[in-house]
């Protein structure tokens, strides 16, 4: 599975009053690991023709003068797309960014981004499942989940795209759990045998009579605390 981590920055909040993209910074995974070699990142500074608001500056610290001689979105977009081609695309807050893009492919009569790309993911609604009622930024998720994101003193779409990536694989660990490591110590893949499980013959373990007991007594707590409304006893009778 072909993964793109995607960040953006912008020269403020509202793509539809005008503020543009100004950086552009995406990572590969496939099946669960950075891909090295020149095609595996796509990262752009972006010339928005546009001033970047003040409070937009102290986040990104990127300046109007700096911007003036890189290339525009129009001149980026065909190899952004081509990057991004067909892959599973995971933005923090996509929202936000999906916004910018959309915007920006629209000004050149280009598909919205959602039609370039087999699926859109964001980690932002995937964070808030997983951690209801917390902080869920990409910094709080960096420090509950272990990820370093000490040289974060600024926001840069490069950096946090590889952070959004370290976050991400954390967030989804407990999905292959059960799965069995399949490359060497070198990241190459390899085969490994098939298992017939129906060979093994698994105990059943009944239980003893003071765990039956336990049970009941649990069973009679609950039509008590739910008015007898419980339905654990026809259950367990059919």
């Amino acid at each position: 599975m072909r993964q793109i981590f995607l960040d953006t920055e912008t020269t403020g909040l509202a793509a539809e009053q005008g503020d543009r993209i100004i950086e552009i910074g995406c990572i590969e995974m496939v099946d669960r690991r950075f891909t090295e070699g020149p095609g595996s990142r796509f990262h752009h500074y972006v010339n928005p023709q546009r001033s970047s608001h003040p409070d937009a500056v102290r986040v990104h610290g990127i300046t109007d003068e700096f911007l003036a001689d890189k290339p525009l979105f129009a001149d980026i977009a065909k190899d952004l797309l081509a990057f991004v081609k067909d892959a599973e695309i995971v933005i923090h807050n996509a929202a936000f960014d999906l916004g910018f893009l959309d915007a920006e492919l629209a000004r050149l009569g280009l598909p919205p981004m959602r039609r370039h790309v087999a699926k859109v993911t964001d980690s932002l609604l995937m964070a808030r499942e997983i951690f209801p009622g917390k902080s869920n930024s990409l910094d709080a998720l960096c420090k509950r989940l272990e990820v370093d994101n000490s040289g974060r003193d600024l926001h840069g779409a490069l950096l946090d795209a590889g952070l959004l990536a370290e976050v991400y694989i954390r967030l989804t660990r407990g999905q292959d759990a059960l799965v069995v490591e399949s490359h060497d110590e070198a990241g190459v893949r390899i085969d490994l045998p098939q298992v017939d499980l129906a060979a093994f013959q698994l105990p059943v373990l009944a239980a003893a009579a003071e765990e039956l007991q336990a049970h009941e007594a649990a069973l009679v707590d609950l039509d008590k605390a739910c008015g007898g409304k419980s339905i654990w006893r026809p259950a367990a009778v059919a």
